[in-house]
């Protein structure tokens, strides 16, 4: 049995349309999992599920086999992390810490044990009696995250936790989130929209669109073989074409050519979809899965050119080294290989 389970939760506001649809989600213990989509999908709606701030009109939520699903949020023992951090600005960093041990009443010394301990884990030592105001935005964002692992959690919940962070700090915390859940073995859920954070620390990640899940796997799986096209579209392919099945491994494009694939799949009609970084740019038309066009637009990516390619099968983008560089109005001949067609 999974150690979290979300049964079928339907949750809809205001007698609006369902903002959660049936959603399904088996989390292991010890297990960092990540909610990924765009704003309005539902993944932040699910955490409050999670949380206990909202009651899902239908469905269970369970952990380590106990039904939570009506039990209030005080009563659940969960750290939360969100996105403002909600340090209390007139208590130190010790006290920030402290505060939950105080509310379960624990005696003093024993607080004070459990606190150093999570300063040394979340390397806070030596800000104790420093003041909120007094921390950068990463200091702040570890006192968040020591104050939500001091009371051993048995779920912790982190909402955009680095959405304020800048570029260079939010590589930095996603490495301490991982190293510190992975050494308390914490189970963690992980609310990001954002692609690369999220399949850097996660060991699975669920993809949600309007309320369900489309695709729940390891982030190497969801980036190499995502099951539909949101999914695919959500994590950077931009090719797309329409196919119909002629037989096993081999399909027609609208402009009537034969694309030979590694993937197959049991529907007549479905869309191959393929990364700029793998179609490849040949110097003649010969070979199989190969496309002519004129380039439209020429972009630099700094280690690289990104093409939109003009052909009769729409507009291709196409990212290729700059060794070679092709001008606009130029022919291309383009191969898309069949280990790098993604049936959607």
């Amino acid at each position: 049995m999974a150690f979290i389970q979300l049964k079928d939760i339907v949750v809809r506001y205001h007698r609006k349309q369902n903002v959660l649809k049936g959603l399904q989600l088996d989390i292991q213990k010890g297990e960092l999992v990540s909610l990924l989509g765009p704003s309005g999908c539902g993944k932040t709606t699910t955490l409050r599920v999670m949380a206990g701030f909202i009651e899902p009109q239908e469905g269970e939520f369970h952990v380590n086999g106990k039904d939570l699903t009506k039990v209030p949020v005080h009563k659940r023992n969960f750290g939360l992390v969100f996105q403002s951090y909600a340090l209390f600005p007139h208590l130190t960093v010790e006290d920030n810490v402290a505060f939950g041990l105080k509310l379960r009443k624990m005696a003093k010394e024993e607080i004070q044990k459990k606190v150093r301990s999570i300063l040394e884990v979340c390397d806070l030592v030596g800000l104790e009696k420093r003041f909120p105001k007094q921390l950068s935005g990463g200091q702040r964002q570890r006192v968040a995250l020591a104050r939500a692992l001091v009371i051993e959690p048995e779920l912790l919940l982190l909402d955009e936790p680095l959405s304020n962070l800048d570029a260079k700090l939010r590589l930095h915390m996603r490495v301490e989130i991982k190293r510190i859940q992975k050494k308390l073995g914490i189970t963690t859920i992980f609310v990001t929209h954002d692609q690369e954070e999220c399949f850097s620390i996660s060991d699975k990640v669920a993809v949600m669109n309007e309320g369900v899940i489309e695709q729940y796997d390891t982030p190497e799986k969801i980036y190499t073989y995502p099951k539909t096209e949101f999914v695919a579209r959500f994590i950077g392919f931009e090719n797309f074409i329409c196919f119909q099945k002629q037989q096993p491994h081999c399909y027609m494009a609208d402009n009537k050519a034969l694309f030979i694939t590694d993937m197959d799949i049991e529907q007549t009609t479905c869309k191959g979809t393929i990364r700029p970084d793998d179609i490849l740019i040949k110097e003649d038309a010969e070979g199989g899965n190969v496309v002519t066009g004129t380039i439209q637009v020429r972009t630099f990516l700094g280690k690289s050119y990104q093409y939109e390619v003009k052909t009769d099968l729409g507009v291709l983008v196409v990212n290729a080294a700059s060794e070679r560089i092709y001008e606009t109005g130029e022919t291309l001949h383009l191969q898309l290989p069949a280990n790098k067609i993604i049936l959607v």
